[in-house]
């Protein structure tokens, strides 16, 4: 049986499927930007869930936050799960200068989400709060680390240059992220139930990839 070895050539045939499927079955559909394309279809190949074509979006200049945030050398893209952080290019989050941090397995966030009675990720998110520099959160699976973001933006104990918001799921996933939605934080939000850490991964490596290959 004959089938392409060639990782290069399997994701560029990914990508010319996906576009094909795009003119036939969404033949009206336009895309804002190069960039939102590049996202969009990486999500798609990662997801093979052409709903994304609706279900992602972009707001408050996120991804011009997001380039500015990674051009810039410094900063810290905190995520919540063990899986979004294996999933993003850290290779190229070296190259750049930024670092990366997953708190879901800390011991000592363990002990304060046990007695706070809080959820792990949303003691993360006050590990986090601690950290100095510019923050970008990747959140693929839980609501309660979004809610914690914008409960503590509010109360101006946490300051962050975008979110990432992409929890799947059935309780809490598509009502945080319409709050999330709705905020003036720059995001990129992954809308209704849909999502997950691949989700999240892929919309970060999306923007990598951009950003490395227009400074090579």
């Amino acid at each position: 049986m004959e089938y392409i070895k060639n990782p290069q050539l399997i994701e560029k045939e990914s990508f010319e499927i996906i576009q094909s499927i795009i003119d036939q079955d969404y033949p009206a559909y336009r895309f804002y930007s190069r960039q939102e394309e590049l996202i969009i279809k990486r999500v798609i190949h990662t997801s093979a869930d052409f709903d994304y074509l609706n279900n992602l979006v972009f707001i408050n200049h996120a991804i011009n936050e997001l380039e500015t945030f990674f051009l810039g050398g410094k900063g810290t893209i905190f995520t919540d799960t063990t899986m979004a952080l294996s999933g993003i290019n850290k290779r190229f989050l070296d190259r750049l200068g930024i670092d990366y941090r997953c708190y879901i397995a800390d011991s000592e966030v363990a002990r304060i989400a046990k007695e706070k009675g809080i959820t792990r990720s949303m003691a993360g998110i006050e590990q986090a709060a601690k950290i100095n520099g510019p923050k970008v959160f990747v959140i693929g699976n839980a609501p309660t680390a979004i809610f914690k973001i914008l409960e503590m933006i509010e109360a101006d104990s946490l300051d962050t240059v975008a979110v990432i918001g992409a929890p799947v799921g059935f309780v809490g996933a598509a009502e945080s992220k319409e709050v999330l939605y709705e905020s003036q934080l720059p995001a990129i939000v992954a809308r209704g139930r849909k999502g997950g850490s691949n989700v999240a991964a892929a919309i970060v490596n999306a923007l990598l990839y951009q950003l490395v290959e227009r400074e090579s």
